[in-house]
């Protein structure tokens, strides 16, 4: 998730469109929190890992 945000947020700079620059803030945002979560060996949504 945290990678899709990275080329979503480098595809809305390289093409000035402001949705898939907003788009891509928000996946890295909630990948980090996963991320986060899931590192702290806390079940998120009834999943333990995210990959």
């Amino acid at each position: 998730m945290i990678l899709l945000g990275i080329i979503l947020l480098i595809l809305g700079v390289i093409f000035s469109a402001g949705i898939l620059w907003t788009i891509g803030i928000i996946l890295i945002v909630v990948g980090a929190i996963l991320w986060l979560l899931g590192s702290m060996d806390r079940a998120v949504l009834g999943r333990r890992h995210y990959w």
